[in-house]
């Protein structure tokens, strides 16, 4: 029964607690990260050591696991924030504590940094997997910091850190079982940003020339500004020609594409054109049609008379008596020795006096 009361009265801590949780969640995601304070964390809730088991459990119920994580962070990439958030989600209920050596520290140990320490210290305090910056870290972990912002875990990627005069400086750390590993990302680091940097000089002093900043802010001498200016023209002169000619292209494209369309279409219209003609002119075509009915009309309205001698279509052989009949004989023709017809001397007689009329006159 004492263990049922004890399990309720954890659920019921539980349940209490979540809500803080979620309303420092949001917090964390709507606002900056908070500095730490020079003299460490202070907490009402006494803090107990953990193990990694129970801090894989979600234990204990009435705080979070606090982690801590260091670097330089310098150019501050991507690389450096999914290390942040696998150190962010190594436990199921985690403060997570970000430790930013300052530059004395960093160019005495590694090396010169492109970003100051207070550049740093803000970077960090603007991703969204932190929720405390301890400025100047130190750079070995001592036992004293450790409990002054009450550290359960460390978390680094597990390559040993040489440095310091040490072979690892997180061997202690790792003896005492308060290590957590995380994997570094590779491809991106912030040597490899300052090597492109540096790979590509030219390009970006060229760049930032273009944008304004001068040639002393660069470092950079007289012939060798001129000699920056003059390639930029250069690259300009090429941008304009690749433009033009890209334009030309574009241009010459359409006017094909365009030409190809009025072939076609003129094409289609040629057929279309033909086929009209040859259903109006052709042999089967309308307009014989129209000259067969023409030329039936004319024939109905004025019938032609059949040539001489056609025994067929002749009218005084159709309407001629038969052979034999007293009328046959006064009907056909005159032989040669009889006297002219009245007709023939009237055309005789036509004939002199049209020859008289063409004599010229004396």
């Amino acid at each position: 029964m004492a263990r049922r009361r004890r399990s309720k009265g954890n659920n019921a801590q539980q349940q209490q607690n979540a809500p803080n949780r979620r309303g420092r969640a949001q917090k964390a995601l709507r606002e900056p990260a908070v500095y730490a304070k020079p003299t460490g964390f202070e907490s009402e809730v006494p803090h107990e050591k953990l193990t990694i088991t129970q801090a894989r459990k979600g234990t204990p119920a009435n705080r979070p696991v606090r982690v801590y994580a260091d670097g330089i962070f310098d150019l501050f990439h991507s690389g450096h924030a999914r290390a942040l958030m696998q150190a962010k989600n190594v436990f199921p209920n985690t403060h997570l504590i970000v430790g930013v050596c300052s530059d004395e520290l960093t160019h005495k140990f590694k090396g010169y940094t492109v970003m100051t320490e207070d550049e740093r210290y803000d970077a960090l305090t603007h991703c969204r997997y932190v929720d405390e910056v301890v400025r100047d870290a130190p750079w070995t972990l001592s036992t004293e910091f450790l409990k002054k912002h009450k550290i359960d875990f460390v978390a680094h990627d597990d390559i040993p850190y040489t440095s310091a005069g040490s072979e690892d400086v997180y061997k202690h750390i790792k003896e005492a079982g308060m290590f957590v590993a995380t994997e570094r990302t590779e491809g991106i680091s912030t040597s490899d940003l300052i090597t492109r940097i540096v790979r590509d000089y030219d390009i970006y002093v060229r760049r930032n020339l273009q944008r304004g900043y001068t040639a002393r802010e660069l470092n950079v001498g007289f012939i060798k500004e001129n000699t920056y200016r003059l390639q930029n023209q250069v690259d300009k002169m090429k941008e304009t020609v690749r433009t033009v000619e890209e334009k030309s292209k574009h241009f010459v494209n359409r006017v094909e594409e365009k030409s190809q369309d009025l072939i076609h279409k003129w094409e289609e219209k040629s057929r279309e054109f033909i086929g009209n003609f040859l259903e109006l002119f052709g042999p089967d075509g309308a307009w014989h049609a129209i000259q067969e009915r023409s030329g039936r009309m004319l024939q109905a309205l004025s019938p032609y008379s059949s040539p001489r001698g056609s025994p067929s279509s002749s009218p005084t052989r159709a309407n001629s008596p038969p052979p034999g009949s007293p009328t046959s004989a006064a009907l056909r023709p005159s032989s040669p020795t009889s006297p002219p017809s009245r007709k023939k001397r009237a055309a005789r007689s036509s004939v002199k006096v049209a020859s008289a009329n063409r004599r010229p006159v004396q």
